[in-house]
């Protein structure tokens, strides 16, 4: 399984509100949905998250292996 919970510890050190995502980088409102609903985005997504917010993939997501859910 895939986890965001990086994602909103990244916004949060990064100092990121999801509405700046939203409307200042034009991140769609139903991406950051998808992601509170642990579905799954796209790589550019993914790209385009880590050059807003100057971090890396892990700093976004997490696997969690089927055994530790």
């Amino acid at each position: 399984m895939i986890s965001y919970q990086p994602f909103y510890e990244t916004l949060y050190k990064k100092g990121v509100t999801e509405y700046a995502l939203i409307f200042k980088h034009g991140i769609p409102a139903n991406t950051i949905q998808r992601m509170k609903h642990g579905e799954a985005i796209t790589t550019k997504t993914l790209d385009t998250l880590c050059d807003i917010l100057d971090c890396s993939v892990s700093d976004i997501l997490v696997h969690i292996p089927p055994e530790d859910i």
